[in-house]
């Protein structure tokens, strides 16, 4: 009979092979910390003393919020016990050049955080396809590229940007309420032989490091702050989903 340490080594193994396809994996491996090399790494990472934990518990948050795992840690100083509970955002990549998206909505949900000016939620419904375009002879029949709209509706859209980029940073990468997330873990997962790598952050640093550039046009037409592309979802087999805006990163880059 395998005993219980031996089954969870074996599932970890497994979860690896199979590429790190799901969340399950790192709540695994934070479960099973005391025979975990990498949530021993990543407790670390998060500042603790791994001789002062008493235990560790994670679980999946279920719902639509920006952290994926809750983890609960008890640790013990000087006969003092003190509960910590860590949101997790997890970014599961098999690309190092890959971008992950990061927050899909439609544009009335948008609206309801940020309360879109009149002219610039009509612009936004251009360049997702809720309303066909305005110019002749487009790129795209079904929707506007940013650089279609003139100049002034252009610096419009930009203006709008740069006056609420902390806040639309912050909801896109950290989220509100108890849920929000404190922490990005990215994990590429490369060839076998070659094993995985990671990076553990907290939001802020995430925040920073993908808000910092100018806020511009792409060579393709959408929009961007820093390092964060903005664009039409797309695809979809032409439901109507596709005109969903979406908000994307690298999150490998957090990967030194």
């Amino acid at each position: 009979m395998k005993d219980k340490k031996q089954k969870m080594i074996e599932l970890g193994s497994k979860t690896a092979k199979d590429g790190f396809k799901n969340e399950a994996f790192v709540v695994d491996e934070f479960n099973a910390w005391k025979e975990s090399d990498y949530a021993k790494k990543w407790l670390e990472a998060m500042e603790y003393n791994l001789d002062e934990i008493e235990y560790v518990k994670a679980e999946k948050i279920k719902g639509s919020f920006k952290a994926d795992i809750q983890v609960q840690v008890r640790i013990e100083i000087k006969l003092k016990k003190l509960l910590d509970v860590q949101n997790l955002q997890v970014k599961l990549v098999s690309n190092p050049k890959g971008f992950n998206q990061i927050d899909k909505r439609w544009l009335k949900k948008y609206d309801e955080l940020w309360s879109f000016p009149e002219d610039i939620i009509e612009l936004f419904k251009y360049f997702t396809g809720e309303l066909p375009p305005k110019i002749e002879n487009p790129r795209d029949e079904r929707r506007m590229f940013i650089d279609e709209f003139s100049l002034s509706e252009q610096e419009k859209m930009l203006k709008f940007l740069n006056e609420n980029k902390t806040l639309i940073v912050t909801d896109i990468l950290k989220g509100r309420g108890k849920f929000s997330a404190e922490w990005m873990l990215v994990i590429l997962n490369l060839e076998e032989e070659k094993g995985i790598k990671w990076a553990l952050e907290p939001i802020n640093k995430v925040l920073n490091y993908f808000s910092s550039g100018e806020i511009g046009i792409t060579p393709r037409g959408s929009l961007k702050i820093g390092r964060i592309t903005i664009q039409r979802k797309g695809g979809d087999a032409g439901r109507d989903t596709a005109r969903m805006l979406q908000f994307k990163i690298n999150p490998a880059e957090l990967i030194k």
